[in-house]
């Protein structure tokens, strides 16, 4: 979806917003430039109004305002940012005229009267003289719409060779207008069209230089008084072919003005518009008030050799703009704005070309994030997703100050944030799994701390059979047959499960595994499925405790009545096979081997020198410093060679939270 909307075959609006958003902080981040001298607004403001009367003002004072703005303080060029599409009556003139064409025809002094003083109260003819001797560009309106209609003449269209739209789509065609009065019209020096595009979210960040009209090819007001001011260069089109991935045939992409003094090529978009290039948050320009012109209050340098826009601040005649670096700016500053990054060559640019590094970037940051984002942590995930983003950030906000180029990000930040998001959730999923798969394998032999411990890399552990070198326990009570045969059925297996529940509470305290229970027998072994360096040390500290846990055993079993237990420990150490091990009808995780027999042959053998625990060779060995008391020698059944048996020193062991300390370090 996300390369689909890069190549512009669908279109995902919250992307749109998203990207938006980025260009509307980065466009505030970098308008910190100077202010352009080169470019005046003479503002018709609120203390204008205040002087010269409410708007609109008679073109008796606008002819006069232009006057001054030439003739008193030598501007070099004059663009309105207003329409003069209605006739001003405010002279009277019509009356008089229409006075003479009537009731007084026959009187030859009135008409004679009124002719004489046509050239005063012509306010019209009176602004056209003016505009005719000096370079300015009229503004008019574009209209679409069932509704659109026309209204005054349109100026001259712009010098665009014959075909050169021929086949070309995106431009935008506008059915209706609004002009200026003829009579003024065909007096300035040329015009352009007012307005800009409306992005959905009210905000405008684009501007139009072109749009056509019953086939003809007209220009913005800041592009028409750039061209005057190049020397009214000839302009040419530049189109591009149709991409594999496009549907229009040929798209505009740019506009070169061609002049003695060179060429100028102004990058635009398929409909002809451009990034606006804001300077400033606001007031990147400076700013006269017309009253101040219209009184001559001015510096004598205020205009001279500078390109003025007449325009409007004043809050009630409602010509303010929402954009990215102001919710109210002038719209003559957006005008400004355009005509200084025309002149200046700084208009921020997507050339074509971005769809297609757009869609690389996405495969590129896809495809390497599927294979590196599985083989890392949550933190590590993490924080590689954030260096991607940092680095985006960086070659993207130098693209833009090196060289105006806006780049898309959105789609490559939705991407990274879903794959991380992905791979999050995918990756607690499957710790989960592993963990329920642990419990299940390992919940009923292992303490829960190991099985925590397990789960932080399950992928090391299975209940495959394997070779490893273990320390095996065999417990057994002594005389339980003459236990059994005086108890009831009832007692006896609530005393078992007592005792059982105590012993084994004992064995995974040390970090043991429960092995099996055979009748009063317990069963466990140290170092799987957890690897354990210290598993000799373990067994026979959980051994010692189970003995010092009797006593206190022995006395909640006198105070219901039952007989007093005496249980036989046997040890030892060596290589067996761990695994899961069985028929295919039950399966059991198990120790096999010598070593475990021998052990089993250990507890026998305690009894009969009346010691507690024993164990043998291996695990006195690896006990290291752990005091023990030698035995004897003997010989065990199914072995030929005599083992030496030791009994470990019970006050001399380590306590249950010193095991439990060694365990966990």
């Amino acid at each position: 979806m996300l390369l689909a909307h890069s190549l512009r075959y669908i279109e995902i609006d919250a992307l749109h917003r998203l990207d938006a958003a980025l260009y509307d902080a980065r466009v505030r981040w970098f308008a910190q430039a100077p202010i352009d001298e080169s470019i005046v607004i003479v503002d018709v403001d609120e203390r204008s109004l205040a002087e010269l009367g409410r708007w609109p003002w008679s073109r008796a004072r606008l002819a006069d305002l232009v006057e001054r703005i030439f003739s008193d303080y030598g501007a070099l060029l004059l663009g309105l940012d207003v329409i003069l599409a209605e006739s001003d009556e405010s002279s009277g003139l019509p009356v008089l005229e229409a006075l003479a064409r009537g009731p007084l025809r026959q009187n030859a002094a009135f008409r004679a009267a009124v002719e004489d003083l046509r050239p005063a109260l012509d306010n019209d003819g009176r602004l056209a003289k003016v505009l005719h001797r000096h370079p300015v560009v009229l503004g008019f309106h574009l209209s679409s719409g069932a509704g659109a209609t026309t209204s005054g003449l349109l100026p001259p269209a712009l010098p665009v060779g014959a075909g050169e739209l021929e086949g070309a789509t995106g431009l935008t065609d506008w059915p209706g207008y609004g002009a200026n009065l003829p009579l003024l019209q065909q007096a300035a020096a040329a015009g352009g069209f007012l307005g800009a595009p409306v992005d959905p979210d009210g905000v405008i960040r684009r501007g139009w230089l072109l749009a056509t009209h019953a086939g003809q090819v007209y220009g913005a007001l800041p592009l028409v008084m750039a061209h005057q001011l190049l020397g009214a260069p000839v302009l040419r089109l530049r189109l591009a072919e149709r991409l594999p991935w496009q549907s229009a045939a040929r798209s505009l992409v740019a506009i070169e003005l061609q002049s003695t003094r060179g060429s100028r090529l102004i990058e635009v978009d398929r409909q002809g518009a451009v990034l606006l290039p804001f300077r400033r948050m606001a007031g990147g320009f400076r700013y006269h008030s017309a009253a101040d012109v219209v009184a001559s209050r001015l510096p004598g340098d205020a205009l001279r050799g500078r390109i003025v826009l007449l325009g409007s601040t004043a809050p009630g005649l409602l010509d303010q703009r929402v954009t990215p670096v102001n919710e109210a700016l002038p719209g003559v500053e957006v005008h400004a704005n355009l005509l200084a990054g025309l002149l200046a060559g700084t208009l921020p640019h997507a050339p074509p070309w971005t769809t297609v590094l757009e869609a690389a970037l996405l495969l590129f940051i896809g495809l390497m994030l599927l294979r590196l984002l599985p083989r890392r942590s949550p933190p590590a995930a993490v924080a590689l997703t954030l260096l991607i983003v940092l680095l985006l950030a960086v070659l993207n906000l130098l693209a833009w100050a090196t060289a105006g180029l806006v780049l898309p990000v959105a789609a490559s930040l939705c991407l990274l944030t879903l794959l991380l998001a992905l791979q999050l959730f995918f990756g607690s999923f499957i710790e989960l799994r592993a963990r329920r798969r642990l419990v299940a394998l390992f919940g009923q032999y292992v303490p829960p701390e190991l099985v925590d411990e397990m789960s932080r890399d399950p992928e090391r552990y299975d209940m495959r059979g394997r070779s490893a070198e273990l320390t095996v326990l065999f417990a057994d009570i002594r005389g339980f047959t003459t236990i059994a045969e005086r108890m009831p059925a009832g007692e006896l297996a609530a005393m078992m499960n007592d005792y059982l529940s105590a012993m084994t509470d004992v064995i995974r305290v040390h970090r043991g595994t429960l092995d099996k229970y055979v009748g009063d027998a317990i069963v466990a072994f140290w170092g799987a499925p957890v690897a354990d360096p210290q598993h000799a040390r373990h067994a026979v500290a959980a051994a010692v405790a189970m003995q010092a846990a009797l006593p206190a055993r022995n006395r909640l079993l006198a105070g219901r009545g039952w007989p007093p237990l005496r249980i036989g420990i046997g040890i030892n150490s060596g290589t067996m096979v761990v695994g899961d091990m069985g028929s295919r009808h039950r399966r059991a995780y198990t120790v096999l081997g010598d070593a475990v027999n021998l052990a089993a042959r250990l507890q026998g053998l305690s009894a009969h020198y009346d010691a507690g625990v024993i164990v043998g060779e291996a695990t006195r060995q690896a006990l290291g410093d752990w005091p023990c008391r030698e035995l004897d020698r003997v010989a065990v059944r199914g072995r030929a060679a005599r083992v030496t048996i030791y009994e470990p020193l019970a006050d001399s062991s380590p306590s249950v939270g010193t095991a439990r300390a060694a365990g966990d370090a």
